[in-house]
């Protein structure tokens, strides 16, 4: 039977160099803004067709322009919500 004696890893003499991350946090937040933006225009929009000073056209574009960027920002936090998940379900 041959016995070897089990080494220890060490630790390394020089601490590993981190860099810092670019800026990217207030991306979803600018995206939820301009989704509430474009809310705003369409809500304005819709109060100009009731008062008689808007068009039914720029009204119905408006709401739909709407729809689609709260479509957007639905899937954003859908698809940041999975990443989220999939990494804290890891085993580290």
């Amino acid at each position: 039977m041959n016995v070897a004696a089990l080494v220890p890893d060490v630790a390394p003499d020089a601490a590993p160099v981190v860099s810092a991350l670019p800026r990217t946090g207030g991306a979803f937040g600018d995206l939820v803004d301009a989704a509430g933006a474009v809310l705003g225009t369409a809500d304005g929009a819709e109060r100009a067709f009731a008062a008689h000073r808007g068009g039914l056209q720029e009204m119905v574009v408006e709401r739909a322009r709407a729809d689609i960027a709260l479509q957007i920002a639905a899937a954003s936090a859908q698809r940041v919500t999975q990443g989220l998940q999939t990494l804290l379900g890891m085993q580290i």
